[in-house]
Parts: C-alpha cells; sequence; structure tokens
C-alpha cells in the first residue's frame, strides 16, 4: 500500500473519500509518512488510554490511504452501547478543503457503530502572538486576555474552520479559560526551523539565559533515560512532591509505566526521560515526547528544596537542543490559559513559558457533533453535573 501527505488528498470521481478501520500497522505507516502528529493521534496513545475502547481509522480514496485518525470510545454511564467517539488533536486529514467530503463519512461510521456523538480538535492554528506581544500585554493593566491584544499572524485556513464546522452543525467546546474536558486550545511553541543553538538562546529572556547558566554553574547534569523501573519510580516521586506543592491531582505510576512501555514499543525515540541531578540529588525531571518534526514537553517535576539551582531550566534547554538536533520543526510547551491579568494565577506559567522566547498559538479548539441529540444532551447534562 502507498501512503501520501494528508495535506494532499486524492479525490474520486464521485468526490468523497471512504472511511474504514486500518490496522495497527497501516496506521503507524501513515504516521510515519507525515512530517508532524499529534502524539495523541498515535495508535500507541490508544494502548495508554486504558479507560477508553480504541480503534485507527483510515480515510481511503480507492485503495490509498489519505487520512488516519485514532479514536477513543467513551461509554456513556449506563448506557454502555453508545460511546462518545474522541479523537485528540485529529484526525489527520486535509483540513484546508471542503470538510464535509471528511467528516460526514467519518460522522457516519462512527455512528453505524454505536457512537452518540463525535468530538475532534483539528490541528489547524488560528493566530500567534509574539513572545514581546504577550510580555507587553502582562504589562499593560488594559489588557485581560491574549485576544485582547492584535494577533502577529492568523492562519487563513483556521479562521474560515470555525465558521465552516459551525455551518455543518459541530458545537464548539472552548472554555473561557482555554482548558476544558479535553486538550488546551491554547498553546506555547518555540520554533526551531533554520535556528541555531545561540540564536535559540539569543530568543530567550535574561532570566532563562541567567537561570540555565546558573544551573551549569551549580554543576546540574542533566541525563536522558529510556524509563526504566527506578528511573520512572524517581521521576514519580518527584511529580507527586510537585502535584501537592503546585495544587493539582497527579496521575499514578502505572499510567506513565503504560505511557513509557506503549510509545516506546511504538518507536524506540517516541518518548524520553529527562533527568537533572545536582550533588547526587534530583533536582528536577521532564517527559518529551517526539513524533515526526513535533517534539512535545509533556510532564515536568521539579524540588522545591534545590529549586534555586535552576535543575527545571536546564532538563528545557537540554530538551530543547535535543529537538533542535532531530530536525524538529517546533518545540511546545504544551497549554497555557489566555489570560494576560497580573492578578490571576496562572499568568506565572504564562510568563515561565514567555521566557523561552517563541510565540503563543491558538488553535481551532475541541467540537462536538450530537449523532443521537437525546443521549448527547443527558452526556453534556451529566458531565457538567460532575464538573467535567
Amino acid at each position: 500500500m502507498s501512503y501520501k501527505s494528508s495535506s494532499e488528498p486524492t479525490r474520486t470521481a464521485s468526490g468523497n473519500p471512504v472511511v474504514r478501520p486500518i490496522s495497527a500497522d497501516e496506521h503507524l505507516a501513515f504516521v510515519r509518512a507525515q512530517r508532524s502528529v499529534s502524539f495523541l493521534q498515535t495508535p500507541a496513545w490508544g494502548r495508554v488510554k486504558t479507560e477508553w475502547r480504541s480503534e485507527s481509522l483510515g480515510w481511503f480514496v480507492g485503495r490509498r490511504l489519505v487520512g488516519a485518525g485514532l479514536v477513543l470510545h467513551r461509554p456513556v454511564p449506563r448506557l454502555d452501547r453508545f460511546t462518545l467517539a474522541y479523537l485528540p488533536e485529529g484526525p489527520v486529514i486535509d483540513w484546508t478543503g471542503e470538510i464535509g467530503a471528511w467528516l460526514d463519512p467519518l460522522a457516519a461510521y462512527l455512528k453505524e457503530h454505536g457512537a452518540f456523538a463525535i468530538r475532534l480538535g483539528p490541528p489547524v492554528v488560528t493566530d500567534t502572538w509574539s513572545a514581546d506581544q504577550v510580555k507587553e500585554g502582562i504589562a499593560d493593566p488594559g489588557i485581560r486576555r491574549l485576544t485582547d491584544l492584535p494577533r502577529q499572524w492568523g492562519d487563513p485556513v483556521g479562521a474560515s474552520l470555525s465558521s465552516r464546522l459551525k455551518d455543518a452543525g459541530w458545537l464548539p467546546q472552548n472554555p473561557q479559560d482555554g482548558f476544558g474536558v479535553g486538550h488546551p486550545q491554547f498553546k506555547y511553541e518555540v520554533p526551531l526551523t533554520g535556528k541555531t543553538e545561540d540564536e535559540l538562546l539569543r530568543g530567550m529572556n535574561q532570566q532563562w539565559r541567567r537561570n540555565i547558566k546558573k544551573a551549569a554553574k551549580e554543576g546540574v547534569e542533566v541525563t536522558v533515560r529510556a524509563g526504566g523501573p527506578e528511573d520512572l519510580k524517581a521521576f514519580h516521586d518527584l511529580y507527586v512532591h510537585t502535584a501537592e506543592r503546585d495544587r493539582f491531582t497527579p496521575r499514578p505510576l502505572g499510567y506513565f509505566e503504560t505511557m513509557f512501555a506503549a510509545l516506546s514499543a511504538e518507536d524506540p525515540e517516541r518518548i524520553k526521560l529527562y533527568l537533572a541531578h545536582h550533588q547526587g540529588d534530583l533536582a528536577a525531571a521532564t517527559v518529551l515526547v517526539r513524533v515526526g518534526a513535533h517534539a512535545v514537553y509533556a510532564y515536568g517535576a521539579s524540588a522545591t528544596a534545590k529549586r534555586e539551582v535552576r535543575g527545571s531550566n536546564a532538563c528545557q534547554w537540554a530538551m530543547i537542543r535535543d529537538a533542535l538536533a532531530a530536525g524538529c520543526d517546533v518545540y511546545d510547551l504544551r497549554g497555557i490559559t489566555p489570560t494576560l491579568d497580573a492578578d490571576d494565577p496562572h499568568v506565572g506559567l504564562v510568563q515561565f513559558k514567555v521566557g523561552t522566547g517563541g510565540r503563543a498559538v491558538r488553535y481551532a479548539g475541541e467540537w462536538d457533533l450530537p449523532l443521537r441529540p437525546m443521549i448527547y444532551r443527558g452526556f453534556d447534562l451529566y458531565m457538567r453535573r460532575r464538573g467535567r
């Protein structure tokens, strides 16, 4: 079977590609043929999300695979035969053309197989803002949100996608703070294409450069590991400590064991653990996931007692350098809230990520298509009651 980029779809005489299940091997071959794909759209991710049932679907024109998606099925409480079909940061299709040709056969297939609704997150950028714009926005008391700023750049495909989805009956699921039931609409990214290490360092703010130098001066050593049992346990202990300090709910150790096992089995370079030690103590740890030309900072942890040696900055710089050396287009620091209000507790995370240089990015966000409206309304009410 031959594969081609999903940005260059082929059409049949009748127009629409056909959707049908594909094997994990077919799906992985398609992923490897793309420049970059979200790790949430790899076959391995279905093995990580053990509480969901997963399947790989392909869009075919004749015998040619022209698009692919990982679908996670979540059953409805007390109605187990119906599922929410979720495609996080996917599917991998041509979003520039007529979306009905791609999404209509997906909806028909999933409804026939018991889905009461589809939720997807098009991997399409709508707007970007530079680091300087974000910093100026935080300093300006009249600016409350990223969207109050003039955008640095807007994608015409992204700009039209929202209206095209609404016209087709899709419902936006993007909350005010940018974090919802699924994955964040606003992210922070460092473009790497055409850059050198020196240029990336110069693009960082003075505090970041100072912290990277301080970590080196203090003798912080960053090692890259495959995620063996001892290393994962050390990371998880530090991660739980971080969760207690920063007041979020940590994932169990078993989740990370499954994640490393599944992603590493798919590609030995897919996921790596970065450990920053200072005088024998673990000062910080981070997880890097890479699919093609897209590198993602997925998780981080740091020791409160070792904060002054700047292990977190050392880990970040090591991951950025490795992403650059691997030929990546972008280093993705994942989600931010769009707040620029200096009094908002979330603004500290924005300021930390802005220090890398880079840019704030808004994606098209997540969208729902109800296939069985009465069940969808019941599910939506259930999720609202439990606070999603």
